[in-house]
């Protein structure tokens, strides 16, 4: 049984940076009320629950949805890194989609002052400043290129009040700034943050009875672990996940008939600017060593060939582990919805994300709109 699966309803509260250590269960309830009211639902017809946090206290699920009823159903806790979010959103579109569930509400959370996601985004950082280096050599790629995806970070997130980072940065402030992972300064590297988001999904059958409307649809997804090629070659671009980010996007584009070329909005992880470069090529938006011309033409942002990173990216909203994932298909939602007021992408009809783990998870998914 292959079921259309619908994402009915979004909440986001804004992420931020603690002043000291933050519970995140506060933050999680709230990102459950906003999606359950943006769906028009009550909490009893939610059939399951995927939360995914990877440094947030025991049983955060459980802890986060009791405020709203103790309905008896099953509610599962995911650790997968910075792609947890969407880790989470997989399993659940599976339930829809091949009838264990109706309607399932997925929650992505993050207390940012825990040390394992300082540690993490801190390894990250550090592993994509020695792929930096490896493409610039490879292809004789500027140094400006990838301060030119912080600049275009930045301009996107000055549009979007949910972005934690706002300021508009010139090309000249960033290539200034001092180097704080080898080439990479701190405007082309995320930041921890606190946060939560949820959605919830449905099937037609479950929309149709409650009135719902179909909502936008989940409409190809794949999820992809390491493979040999990520060690063995000794190429950091290669153990920063690349291979496993055309895979999962390969598969995306041939069980959807979708390719690359009718992505008109897009988010993707961009935990470094140059992470951001390297997904150009890898989701098939333009050949190997090709990401600077694309940058160059402005074909990553308004009036391009299309638009990435419209809600600033992690790059400006910060990284968020657990709830980042969700983040993104959040934004995919409002911009396929038509409601992304001053970053709407005019007449988007499919949407593509792309959200990672740093220990071998990458998760492609294309959402459509009727």
């Amino acid at each position: 049984m292959n079921r259309r699966v619908n994402v009915i309803g979004v909440g986001l509260p804004p992420f931020f940076l603690p002043a000291a250590p933050y519970s995140a269960v506060p933050l999680a309830g709230e990102a459950i009320r906003l999606a359950l009211a943006d769906a028009g639902l009550d909490y009893a017809l939610v059939e399951a629950v995927h939360c995914a946090a990877a440094a947030a206290e025991p049983g955060v699920g459980q802890a986060a949805c009791r405020a709203f009823g103790l309905t008896g159903v099953p509610i599962f806790n995911h650790d997968n890194g910075g792609a947890g979010g969407s880790s989470a959103l997989y399993l659940a579109r599976q339930a829809v989609e091949f009838g264990a569930a109706d309607c399932v509400l997925v929650l992505g959370v993050e207390a940012g002052e825990a040390e394992a996601s300082r540690h993490e985004i801190a390894r990250g950082n550090a592993l994509f400043a020695r792929a930096a280096g490896e493409y610039l050599a490879r292809y004789g790629a500027r140094r400006e290129s990838p301060a030119m995806v912080a600049v275009k970070a930045r301009e996107h997130a000055a549009r979007n009040p949910l972005a934690l980072f706002r300021e508009v940065l010139s090309l000249e402030q960033v290539m200034a700034e001092e180097p704080l992972f080898e080439a990479l300064s701190a405007s082309q590297c995320c930041q921890p943050v606190v946060g939560a988001a949820a959605v919830v999904l449905c099937s037609d059958a479950f929309a149709r009875k409650h009135g719902l409307g179909r909502g936008v649809q989940i409409f190809a997804q794949a999820q992809c672990s390491d493979l040999p090629g990520c060690f063995d070659e000794g190429s950091p671009i290669k153990a920063s996940g690349y291979d496993l980010a055309v895979l999962a996007a390969r598969q995306v584009y041939e069980r959807s008939g979708v390719g690359p070329g009718e992505v008109e909005v897009c988010e993707l992880h961009d935990a470094t600017s140059i992470g951001e470069i390297l997904l150009y090529e890898a989701l098939g938006f333009c050949r190997e060593g090709d990401a600077e011309k694309l940058i160059e033409d402005g074909d990553n942002t308004y009036g391009g060939n299309r638009v990435i990173n419209p809600s600033g990216g992690l790059l400006s909203r910060g990284h968020a582990l657990g709830a980042t994932g969700l983040a993104q298909c959040i934004e995919l939602v409002w911009q396929l919805r038509g409601t992304a007021a001053a970053r709407q992408v005019p007449g988007a009809r499919h949407a593509l994300q792309h959200n990672q783990g740093l220990d071998g998870a990458a998760v492609v998914t294309l959402y459509r709109r009727d």
